[in-house]
């Protein structure tokens, strides 16, 4: 039996110190070798979207500034020189972006991504230069070339930013008001079998009628063509919300409901914090649908009856043939629409940010 031991016994000990060695030193390398592989960082490559859409805008203003305008019959078109600079410092300030990518943070990296669209606008513009003021292929004045809404912008900012302003406060004042009440209408009917008995038929018939079709009747019920527009504007918005509001309600499944009673909520409770949470996509679904409807509204209301807002300066600039300003209103009108529903996704996103993840759209 000594014998045995004493072979069996040394053996394992060599065996056991031989692989040690390497497994102690075997993790020490993987561990080293990303630390090296993270600290030496990769170096931007050159955004070569960004070239190319330098290149274009510089083919741009080149073009505009050395290709004489063709004679629009009435007057040359005005600010062709300041066109051709402003492209001039577009490519400029693009090549600097796509050499240099580290120095404009987090500028560089929205623009990289916004690098076909620079080429796509960029493009657009150049035959939109060369259709009118080049070639007159397009005639004036109902076409006008890009410098004209430089021009626009640069003689009549006031006039367009007093029109926007009062197209603000009423599409502001209309919304708020229909978001109200439609809100308040979705949430009565789908947690009311009363209230939806008496107020569901009345939205599927006055539902699909289009708010515009209301106006002579909404002008002789209300005292200003102002007030008019308001109610017309909530009309639009209150539908939508309200049916996407009641849908959402009536959708909410009973075992929320059978929990919340178990524990002693009152009804109250059950509306205000089981019933109207749940629904709440629902109610931002409506509001976008409702924001269609509302612009529309507006622009229609302004252009028949109300004196001031962006509709107001289209019918002012048709009656005076001034496309241009025609036109620059409609980039203002685009601008400002995008900008509301811009700010109702950022604030769906506060409001349903417990539900992030869920939410898709």
């Amino acid at each position: 039996m000594s014998t045995v031991a004493d072979h069996i016994l040394p053996a394992p000990a060599s065996v056991a110190d031989a692989p040690r060695a390497p497994r102690a030193t075997a993790p020490a390398t993987k561990v080293a070798a990303p630390a090296t592989f993270g600290a030496a960082q990769p170096v931007p490559s050159i955004w070569w979207a960004g070239l190319v859409a330098a290149f274009a805008w510089a083919a741009l203003g080149l073009l505009t500034y050395l290709w004489p305008n063709k004679p629009a019959g009435f007057s040359e078109w005005e600010f062709t020189q300041e066109f051709a600079l402003g492209a001039g410092v577009v490519a400029v300030a693009l090549v600097a972006l796509a050499l240099t990518p580290v120095a404009f943070g987090a500028v560089g990296a929205r623009a990289r991504r916004a690098g076909p669209w620079l080429v796509a606008i960029a493009v657009g513009l150049t035959v939109w230069e060369v259709f009118t003021a080049k070639l007159g292929t397009l005639p004036p004045p109902f076409f006008a070339p890009p410098q004209s809404l430089v021009e626009v912008y640069v003689t009549d900012w006031a006039r367009l930013l007093e029109s926007a302003g009062a197209s603000i406060r009423l599409l502001a004042l209309g919304i708020a008001i229909g978001a109200a009440a439609g809100f308040v209408t979705g949430v009565l009917i789908g947690w009311s079998r009363q209230a939806s008995y008496w107020i569901h038929p009345v939205l599927r018939i006055l539902g699909p009628v289009p708010t515009t079709a209301l106006l002579p009747v909404s002008f002789y019920f209300f005292p200003s063509s102002w007030s008019t527009a308001i109610f017309l504007i909530a009309l639009g918005t209150a539908f939508p919300v309200a049916i996407l509001t009641w849908s959402g309600v009536a959708g909410v499944h009973k075992n929320y409901y059978d929990v919340a009673r178990t524990m002693g909520a009152s009804p109250w409770f059950l509306v205000l914090r089981v019933a109207i949470p749940a629904a709440l996509p629902q109610v931002f679904v409506g509001l976008f649908m409702g924001l269609g409807a509302a612009f529309s509204t507006l622009v229609v209301a302004e252009m028949l009856g109300v004196k001031a807002g962006l509709g107001w300066y289209l019918t002012w600039a048709q009656g005076w043939a001034a496309y241009p300003n025609m036109y620059a209103a409609l980039i203002v009108m685009a601008l400002l629409f995008s900008g509301v529903i811009t700010l109702l996704f950022v604030l769906r996103d506060r409001v349903l940010s417990w539900q992030k993840g869920v939410v898709k759209w």
